[in-house]
């Protein structure tokens, strides 16, 4: 692995080999967000506790300052919107000069593997993995389901994560499951988890976060689990702490609850 490969990978990754990735990249296809309607003020007090952003290229020059910024990893497939006939259809949307351009530390495209355009989104992976590599960028592919959302079992996700890092992908974002362990184990690149099952507290984020890295994982890549919660602050320095500090479940809850009650 060449020298700015390891070097961007090492602002990503922490000296302990965990992460905690922050997506506010949500409005490429859905347009507003709620409680992202305004990316600034969204991220303005969580973006201390972050490891890197997972933004597109517009945010991230509108509302991201230069010298306040975390490593950036950078969105470039889209093409689709809510409202269209297939959010499978993506395309790459922003080139790698692009990236270099912005001093990134990773370009993430998604996959969706099983529909009608997984060749497609494949082969936009490739791509990228050839365009990344020659510059010492490294791509995390996500593994979309899009409306699909049955498909987040563990079988469909080992299949999805293994094909992606056939193809070349430095890290790979996927949903937690039941039996997780089966799609870890399956991937020899690291895995960070998107969300989970629908859940109804914080407690159980923190859960199938604990579960997740118990079976593999090295981190997350959450965003409305932490900035649409009513505490957002509270709610990433929880998963901070399960993350790089090996907190339970029981004990990400306490700080919760002591941020939010402003005991810390």
């Amino acid at each position: 692995m060449d020298w700015g490969m390891k070097n961007r990978l090492s602002q990503l990754i922490q000296s302990d080999g965990r992460c905690l990735f922050l997506p506010v990249d949500h409005g490429y296809f859905q347009g507003p967000t709620r409680r992202l309607e305004n990316p600034r003020e969204t991220l303005e007090p969580i973006l201390p506790y972050a490891d890197a952003i997972f933004i597109t290229r517009g945010i991230l020059r509108s509302c991201v300052d230069p010298d306040r910024a975390k490593p950036i990893i950078l969105r470039v497939s889209g093409g689709v919107s809510v409202i269209g006939k297939d959010l499978a259809h993506e395309g790459i949307t922003t080139c790698i000069e692009e990236a270099i351009r912005l001093n990134v530390c990773a370009v993430g495209i998604s996959i969706f593997v099983g529909t009608d355009y997984e060749h497609d989104s494949l082969l936009n992976l490739a791509k990228l993995v050839d365009e990344g590599e020659r510059y010492g960028i490294p791509v995390m592919a996500v593994t979309a389901v899009g409306r699909e959302l049955e498909k987040r079992d563990a079988r469909y996700l080992a299949l999805a994560c293994r094909i992606a890092a056939e193809l070349g992908a430095r890290v790979v974002k996927t949903y937690y499951c039941e039996n997780f362990e089966k799609v870890t184990g399956g991937c020899p690149v690291p895995i960070v988890m998107a969300g989970g099952p629908k859940v109804d507290s914080e407690y159980q984020v923190f859960q199938f976060v604990y579960d997740g890295i118990q079976k593999g994982a090295i981190g997350v890549n959450l965003g409305r689990n932490i900035w649409q919660n009513d505490h957002p602050v509270a709610m990433i320095r929880a998963l901070r702490a399960i993350i790089h500090e090996s907190a339970t479940p029981e004990m990400a809850q306490d700080i919760y609850d002591g941020i939010r009650a402003g005991k810390r």
